[in-house]
């Protein structure tokens, strides 16, 4: 959502400071905002024994933000060599970590079964003869196909390159079990930013319905299903948000239904990150340059590099300019960065106050899909990220790229391939 006001009334006075200090572009995030999410997140399901949020990593993957998902006792899920390196190095081990992986390398599956193993979620009912030392805990990723209709933004889950079919999901628990595994989860990921909390808790009643399946064919009692991830955020100051509260009574209540008809319930694990981080964050960037032709445009010092989710999306970012925040909206701009893609807006046709070179922006709702999604293309780098802590400091938390950074995958030693002949 924009930025809360608590988040505003401790970093707008101090911005000027901040940007003559580290200079923009930058994005900062709100540690405080962070904290408190997480905490009514663990608070809203503390009624289903077992709960834990496994934050997915790849919406900010930076190893101060971890540490903090650490000490709310999150475990993380990761994607690839670089997510359990940073997972592994805030102190999670085992079955602190999921990894859920897609078109999964020989080198990835030896890494992740390295140092403390972790929970590997396949998703793919071939994967089974592929894990070289296959572990004792399995899951499965599920895809409904037709069975379920998808989200907006996820998609139409038949076509999606994810998971396991239903047709496939009972012989993936057999077949694994031939192979010595005794503990089984499974999981499931069929929305992406819902703000509809009915959709979440219709995505658990599938994941019991499936768990009831398993033990009635198999007589495998699963030990937790993972309801993924997706829980959306308003980006739009006139959206509502997802009512929390609503969506965690109507899913303890399935799983004390379920227990209660069965025997036993699994844990339940989600896989949040948007919904942990994104409303806490923010980039800041400055107006450098004004341009009146078929539209107004003001040019600005970051650029798609550091935030693509408008270009890529046509995603919409809330922005505030610094110290005009109560000033009328009366020019209409579209904000823009310096790569040459015409798709390099941040807003486009936006009423906003009157803007100057040197007025500071602020992007709201960065903190997640935000410096992550970056990339180098122009030669354009990433932004420095910085960490508002809860005692009003504020804290490097990751230095911007330099040109030297560009250019250091040119050092390496020669190595000219010559074929030999017939």
């Amino acid at each position: 959502m924009p930025m809360s006001q608590s988040f505003k009334d401790r970093l707008f006075p101090i911005l000027p400071q901040l940007a003559a200090h580290y200079g923009t572009p930058f994005h900062i995030y709100d540690e405080a905002g962070i904290r408190a999410t997480g905490e009514e997140l663990n608070k809203a399901f503390s009624g289903i024994p077992g709960f834990r949020e496994y934050y997915a990593v790849k919406a900010l993957p930076n190893r101060s933000i971890l540490e903090i998902m650490y000490d709310l006792g999150f475990g993380f899920d990761c994607s690839s060599i670089p997510e359990l390196i940073l997972s592994r190095q805030v102190g999670a081990r085992g079955e602190d970590i999921m990894f859920t992986s897609n078109n999964t390398s020989l080198e990835e599956y030896n890494f992740a079964e390295a140092d403390g193993g972790c929970v590997l979620n396949l998703d793919d009912i071939s994967l089974i003869a592929k894990v070289p030392q296959f572990p004792d805990l399995i899951s499965f990723r599920y895809n409904p196909g037709p069975r379920r209709t998808g989200n907006i933004i996820i998609g139409n889950p038949v076509e999606a390159k994810y998971g396991v079919a239903h047709e496939q999901l009972v012989d993936a628990y057999r077949l694994s079990r031939e192979r010595g595994t005794t503990r089984f989860g499974l999981h499931t990921m069929v929305a992406s930013n819902e703000r509809d909390y009915t959709y979440i808790v219709e995505t658990a009643r599938m994941l019991l319905d499936l768990t009831a399946l398993v033990k009635a064919e198999l007589g495998i009692e699963l030990e937790f299903v993972n309801i993924g991830g997706g829980l959306g955020i308003p980006y739009r100051p006139e959206q509502e948000a997802l009512n929390l509260a609503a969506m965690a009574k109507e899913i303890t209540a399935l799983f004390d239904e379920f227990r209660s008809a069965n025997g036993f319930a699994p844990k339940m694990l989600m896989e949040s990150g948007r919904f942990i981080t994104g409303p806490h964050g923010c980039l800041v960037t400055t107006a450098i340059n004004a341009k009146q032709t078929y539209r107004n445009y003001v040019g600005v010092d970051a650029c798609m590099s550091s935030l693509m989710r408008p270009a890529l999306y046509d995603a919409y970012h809330h922005i505030d300019v610094l110290g005009k925040e109560n000033l009328p909206k009366s020019e209409t701009y579209d904000v823009v960065g310096s790569l040459c893609e015409n798709n390099d807006k941040f807003a486009v046709q936006r009423e906003l106050p009157p803007i100057v070179d040197g007025d500071i922006l602020v992007i709201h709702d960065t903190g997640a899909h935000g410096h992550a999604m970056g990339f180098q293309y122009n030669g354009r780098l990433r932004p420095m990220e910085l960490l508002l802590r809860t005692d009003g400091t504020v804290e490097l938390i990751r230095r911007a790229e330099t040109v030297e950074d560009y250019f250091v995958t040119y050092n390496f030693t020669p190595d000219l391939f010559v074929p030999s002949g017939e």
